[in-house]
């Protein structure tokens, strides 16, 4: 009886240890934090490349815009390293999400009053001085947060359309309205996209969805009906009729960057000219450095490198929908869900408009176009993505089966 008791009082010891929490950023996840790296890399390498010679064509050094990438690089790794440490469900708290959200209203209020278009006739940049701050990072950052924080706490009501659909509604199209009066279409699209996607992983029903989309639709073609009325051909026109006729329009002026796009990637064909030897990028190829690094990539590196670069985007979305689904709550793999998408769509889109697939809406390629806001903001979303996988080895220890309790002794040997 005594063995039996001792071994009873061992399993019972064992029972009551604390769990470990492993905190170590070894328990991250190595190949997404690897992808995200050579994301980086390569894009200050190629943003180098892209805005050579732009810099010195505005009296600065040739390195100007690469030494301002590393230094936004540099603050956006070391957010994503604090981030990563930090407990991501500190956003979780409903005063956090909703003063994200409205700090980004208020910024996007801000931009149509004091914001700058630093010459792209589009008002959606905020001059502080040193840097300018573009508000709709913020937004995309905010509507994330906010929206998962919604769908985890009302998780189960997310099928009445009172719930599940009518605020997250009221909140998005705050936002896009805002958005569209820069205008900023891609991102307006960008965000709307992001939010109907988390909506739908929150248990929103379907057709509520559909009626959501078919009502945002309609909304975004008023807006742009009524500013092509108030502002003749306008902003909207232009950017259609060069996408459908990029060689063959008037406008010269209006389609030289389409133009330009798709003779550098028609000039790089299977293997790119090499890495610095774009010609597009002398001055033929506006924002080669910002919405049209793409282009360079290809005419330099060629449809492998272009390859390349889509592949990586690809492995990058994968392994954080892999996150994602390992996620110890709900909340955890809806913000990774969103941050993932942000980066993958907004890749897609940008590739999309180089190529000439989609109208040019203006919208930066994540880890590549130059630009201090969205680099750092990415990279802090990134580093949240990273503690949400560090924690799931947590809920797997915790998760750990039972140890099976040793069988009884047969009577005989207790008795003996």
């Amino acid at each position: 009886m005594q063995t039996n008791g001792r071994t009873t009082g061992r399993t019972r010891a064992a029972s009551q240890e604390p769990v470990k929490q492993n905190t170590r950023l070894g328990n991250a996840d190595v190949t997404f934090i690897i992808v995200v790296l050579i994301l980086l890399g390569l894009g200050i390498l190629m943003m180098f490349s892209a805005s050579y010679a732009i810099a010195i064509d505005e009296g600065k050094d040739g390195y100007y815009y690469a030494f301002r990438q590393l230094i936004f690089a540099g603050v956006g790794l070391v957010a994503m390293l604090i981030m990563s440490f930090v407990d991501y469900r500190i956003f979780q708290r409903g005063g956090i999400a909703l003063f994200a959200y409205l700090g980004s209203v208020v910024m996007l209020i801000l931009v149509m009053f004091i914001g700058t278009d630093l010459g792209t006739g589009c008002q959606r940049w905020i001059n502080l001085g040193f840097t300018t701050f573009q508000p709709s990072e913020l937004a995309k950052f905010s509507i994330v947060i906010l929206f998962a924080y919604l769908i985890d706490k009302n998780y189960d009501r997310m099928k009445k359309a009172t719930i599940g659909i009518l605020p997250f509604m009221v909140l998005l199209g705050v936002v896009a309205l805002l958005l569209m009066q820069q205008p900023h279409l891609s991102c307006t699209l960008l965000i709307c996209v992001i939010g109907l996607v988390l909506m739908f992983i929150g248990g929103t029903r379907i057709w509520h969805l559909l009626i959501a989309a078919f009502l945002g639709a309609l909304g975004v073609v008023g807006v742009v009906v009524y500013k092509t009325v108030v502002d003749g051909v306008g902003y909207f026109s232009t950017r259609i009729n060069t996408w459908l006729h990029p060689f063959e329009s008037e406008d010269l002026a209006g389609t030289w960057q389409s133009r330009q796009s798709l003779i550098a990637i028609g000039s790089g064909g299977p293997l790119g000219l090499g890495l610095g030897e774009s010609r597009q990028k002398y001055l033929y190829l506006p924002e080669a450095e910002n919405d049209f690094v793409f282009a360079v990539v290809c005419e330099e590196l060629g449809l492998i490198g272009a390859i390349t670069v889509i592949l990586l985007f690809v492995l990058l979305v994968v392994e954080g929908f892999h996150i994602a689904s390992k996620a110890r709550d709900r909340f955890g793999m809806l913000i990774t869900i969103g941050f993932t998408l942000q980066i993958g769509l907004q890749a897609f889109i940008n590739m999309a408009v180089v190529s000439g697939l989609v109208p040019n809406t203006g919208i930066s390629l994540p880890f590549f176009s130059y630009g201090g806001t969205a680099l750092i903001m990415q990279l802090m979303q990134m580093g949240i993505v990273l503690n949400v996988s560090r924690q799931r080895y947590v809920l797997g220890e915790r998760n750990k089966p039972a140890e099976k309790p040793a069988a009884p002794e047969p009577e005989y040997r207790q008795n003996a």
